[in-house]
């Protein structure tokens, strides 16, 4: 067996096994949501919180939603708050300072949204928000209202309410051909009820494709069982995106969760999300991408950190993005270089750093090693190539 295939043997953390904690129990996907960190005393036994971290939890309580699974748990650095996983998990004090630029939807979800579920800002593809739960509420998530403990949510009604509208619209326009599942993370739900909604989805003759959205992968690849990926195999063409932010978190269950879903036939990509603090060197985002490759994970989008309310802690400069994706491209396998975009309401824009300029007579080229090469209006070269000293 390969080593990407070898499923690792289940072994239980201190913190965990001091709690009794079986291999059997850690290796169970639902002991884990039934055991999610979401007091201040849970979280005392993973990690050793600050005083700013105590404060933070305070005052998202009625505000913002936090919940970690023990797995997740497992991959902080107990002593360090610094440490990208515990930033990415463990409410800290920026989420909780007012920034006047920012909003709740920033992508415009909101205003493109056609039914209680069913955002439709492309003209072939829809997204489907099914639920609000997640297994670790991201503290820099795009939805962040959407997951709030506050009154409001995109959902019109409440997402236990009836799909039949949702379908409707779906086979009513039949230029959509392709349905992304999210939320929230449609993985939340059991087997059961997600195969409910994919079979009804494939049921419409437009739909090609069927993807789906979650961070089970990274925050607990235990949810990733031979028969879910066997139920979703009898779909295809099923694809999923996965969302690693941090090297930290492609682990060899997260390698083996994502070797199941590849032998079922599902295709897996990554989206990642440029955050201050987590990944913002190019050494991290290296790192990030051949270790995806290596567990044969696409990476697929680095996203712009969006100006959402509560996470504009975690924004750089777009600069900073150029710079991370000049030290990517040329320097990696080429198909591990993700595209640098930023969500609007005008759609995903792309933000890669220019490698051209454009002349009234010439097209001025540069690579990764800063050698320029002129070109004619025609493709021809005009001149030498600059090697620089």
């Amino acid at each position: 067996m390969s080593q990407s295939s070898a499923e690792p043997v289940p072994s239980v953390p201190a913190a965990a096994a001091a709690e009794g904690v079986s291999a059997e129990e850690w290796s169970d996907w639902r002991w884990h949501m039934r055991h999610r960190i979401t007091t201040l005393a849970q979280l005392r036994r993973w990690i050793e919180v600050t005083q700013e971290e105590e404060a933070a939890i305070a005052g998202c309580k009625g505000r913002y939603r936090w919940s970690i699974t023990p797995y997740y748990a497992s991959l902080m650095d107990p002593q360090d708050p610094a440490c990208p996983v515990r930033q990415q998990a463990v409410p800290a004090p920026g989420e909780l300072v007012a920034d006047p630029t920012a909003d709740v939807d920033p992508v415009g979800d909101r205003y493109f949204r056609k039914t209680n579920r069913v955002v439709h800002k492309y003209p072939d593809r829809v997204i489907m928000l099914i639920t609000e739960a997640c297994p670790v509420y991201c503290r820099h998530c795009t939805r962040k209202f959407h997951t709030t403990d506050v009154s409001g949510s995109y959902f019109r009604d409440n997402e236990g309410e009836d799909y039949e509208e949702d379908f409707r619209y779906i086979e009513e326009h039949g230029g959509i051909r392709d349905v992304l599942l999210t939320g929230g993370d449609p993985l939340s739900y059991r087997d059961e009820k997600l195969e409910a909604i994919i079979s009804r989805l494939r049921a419409i003759p437009t739909v090609e494709i069927i993807r789906i959205g979650s961070r089970f992968p990274v925050l607990l690849p235990q949810r990733i069982t031979p028969a879910l990926c066997e139920m979703l195999e009898r779909y295809h063409p099923i694809w999923l995106n996965t969302h690693a932010n941090h090297p930290r978190e492609v682990t060899p269950q997260f390698a083996a969760a994502v070797d199941r879903l590849l032998r079922h036939g599902i295709p897996v990509g990554n989206q990642s999300v440029l955050l201050k603090g987590v990944n913002d060197s190019v050494t991290t985002m290296r790192t990030l991408m051949t270790e995806l490759v290596r567990a044969r994970v696409r990476p697929y989008y680095l996203y712009h950190c969006d100006d959402v309310t509560g996470v504009s802690h975690f924004m750089t400069s777009v600069q900073k993005g150029w710079e991370i994706m000049e030290g990517l491209q040329g320097h990696i396998t080429g198909f591990a270089v993700p595209q640098y975009v930023l969500t609007t309401r005008l759609g995903k824009i792309p933000l890669n750093p220019p490698s051209h300029i454009q002349r009234d007579d010439a097209l001025e080229l540069h690579n990764y090693r800063g050698e320029h090469l002129v070109l004619g209006p025609d493709g021809r070269p005009k001149g030498p190539a600059e090697t620089p000293a």
